[in-house]
């Protein structure tokens, strides 16, 4: 909710002109993310295609490494944009209109990194068709008992409606667009605004779908991120094997997408002052709120973690959790995480703190790291502890994977930036919804 009012024609000023207006700071930008993808992200993927696995630190028993650590880490945060958007939208909250655009989009593009680690893990990517139920001489089938197939059906269907709610959302502003571009932008626009004129019927039939979308991707966000917990949850390994995984996975996913998506609406203000009227004090403080509630439901669930583990009291799952929690350098991991994901988070109780955009950026930036180091000190460290001693070995990710994981998330700001200046990353319809209906008093 705005805190003045904005009239129709300045929110379609400020927001098209983002999109059309564009200076050499912001080509200098995109052209350094886009290099520091190619030498992080693709040449180093290229090299491991070419060498082989061996240039990783995977080896037995730790097949499972830092491509899986980042896996999970993106599908959390591709899964928590969309249910953001669901979510807030199914229960009316005012204070998403601004928000569910750049959170959307955040989905789009985490879900593409997501299918590329898929990739990358599978260290021979031609070789996809080998996963495929197919009729072979061979007699090999796909086995849709694994939870690693669940994986499969889930991202793909999860990606398809994000897609379609995405796109379905932007249909109205691609009218706006089209009356107020030249171009090949007015061409784009015209052919994605399916001949939107604005009708009673057709905005009426547009709020009832978009309901539709919302209240089927509720769900299927949920069990995605449950699905992918499973991939560890229904195995035997020390450290894996946790019923809790579920709630615990779909909590640390709905809690660094809250914190990307303040990172991405901190970086749009300061790099574009008139967003500034649309994302205001009022949804720092909602967003903050939420993420606070965010960070004691994982504190506890974590809790619920550990002590499960000591109450088994098995030989196994002691050796697991010591060599988690105590060992070097395992240990300092897990204390920093706890640090940044449940003591850091306490500031959010200080309405002052969480309405100062500087401060809450740092915070979210220091929850996004202690969240992925929640997924590392799950995924290797499990199977460097497994049953027989020796089989004991310790994972330490070479310079090829870490180049591949940090350029990751320079992809993925360049594919977001390309995107913010084709496709409007708020709601021309939506924020004008915060200012209400113009009235004749108002000169409207």
């Amino acid at each position: 909710m705005s805190e003045t009012k904005i009239a129709y024609s300045d929110i379609n000023k400020d927001l098209i002109g983002f999109m059309t207006k564009t200076g050499w700071r912001y080509y200098a930008v995109v052209a350094l993310f886009a290099a520091a993808s190619l030498v992080c992200f693709w040449i180093p993927w290229g090299i491991q295609v070419m060498v082989g696995q061996g240039v990783t630190g995977l080896n037995v028993p730790n097949l499972w490494g830092l491509y899986l650590v980042n896996f999970i880490f993106w599908v959390g945060v591709a899964h928590a944009g969309t249910l953001i958007s669901a979510m807030l939208y199914i229960t009316k909250t005012p204070w998403r209109r601004s928000i569910a655009r750049g959170a959307e989009t955040m989905t789009l593009f985490g879900l593409i990194i997501v299918t590329l680690f898929i990739f990358i893990h599978m260290g021979r990517p031609w070789n996809l068709y080998w996963t495929m139920p197919y009729p072979s001489t061979r007699m090999i089938w796909t086995n849709f008992q694994s939870p690693i197939m669940f994986d499969v059906f889930a991202i793909g269907t999860y990606f398809t409606s994000s897609v379609i709610f995405l796109f379905f959302g932007m249909i109205p502003d691609f009218a706006v667009l089209k009356h107020n571009t030249t171009g090949w932008r007015k061409e784009l626009y015209t052919l994605l605004s399916f001949n939107w004129k604005g009708t009673d019927t057709q905005w009426f039939i547009h709020g009832r779908a978009t309901m539709l979308f919302a209240s089927f991707i509720m769900p299927l966000v949920v069990s995605v991120h449950s699905i992918v917990s499973w991939d560890f949850a229904l195995s035997v390994v020390p450290g894996y094997s946790k019923t809790v995984f579920a709630p615990y996975f779909v909590t640390g996913a709905l809690l660094s997408g809250f914190a990307g998506v303040t990172i991405m609406l901190t970086i749009l203000r300061w790099g574009y002052p008139p967003f500034k009227k649309y994302i205001t004090e009022y949804h720092y403080d909602s967003m903050g709120k939420v993420i606070l509630l965010l960070c004691f439901v994982w504190t506890y669930l974590t809790a619920m973690e550990i002590l499960t583990g000591l109450y088994a009291n098995i030989s196994v799952e002691n050796e697991s959790l010591r060599y988690k929690i105590l060992s070097w350098p395992h240990g300092y991991l897990f204390f920093f995480m706890l640090f940044t994901n449940s003591v850091l988070p306490l500031i959010y109780i200080f309405k002052r703190i969480r309405t100062k955009p500087a401060v809450v950026m740092i915070a979210c930036i220091f929850i996004m790291i202690g969240m992925w180091l929640e997924r590392f000190l799950i995924v290797p460290n499990a199977l460097s502890r497994k049953f027989l001693p020796w089989m004991w070995h310790e994972y330490f990710p070479t310079l090829v994977e870490i180049l591949i994981s940090v350029g990751a998330v320079t992809f993925f700001i360049t594919l977001f930036m390309i995107s913010i200046k084709i496709f409007p990353v708020l709601s021309f319809f939506e924020v004008k919804e915060d200012q209400g209906v113009p009235m004749k008093k108002e000169g409207h």
